[in-house]
């Protein structure tokens, strides 16, 4: 857990989000900016800053955080969507708590 971390504030309840999904592991919620019709993120509730500070022991967590994803895009009526982890500064990473995006549903869908 990181003080200054939103996503950790969002974890522990102390600032609101739209919630479509939490367990002892993972957090799901609508981004507050999004890019398409539908677009949420999967946080892990452990804060690790970036994927490349992720190791051999996250393993199950990212798997966890893939798999999740088109159970979750399933249930918010997506046929198809699109997922983005942002890595660094460099690579477009604005909150320094890993987290994917889900993105989806109609035209909308960020150009990669």
């Amino acid at each position: 857990m990181s003080a200054d971390c939103i996503f950790c504030k969002i974890v522990v309840g102390a600032i609101p989000a739209k919630k479509i999904y939490e367990d002892d592991d993972v957090i799901a919620f609508n981004d507050i900016k999004p890019m398409a019709k539908v677009h949420f993120l999967i946080v892990p509730k452990l804060h690790v800053e970036t994927l490349k500070d992720c190791d051999a022991t996250h393993q199950a967590l990212l798997g966890k955080i893939l798999l999740l994803a088109p159970k979750l895009a399933d249930e918010q009526g997506l046929t198809g969507f699109k997922t983005l982890i942002n890595t660094g500064r460099e690579g477009g990473q604005e909150v320094f708590h890993l987290h994917a995006h889900v993105f989806g549903g109609g035209a909308m869908l960020p150009k990669i």
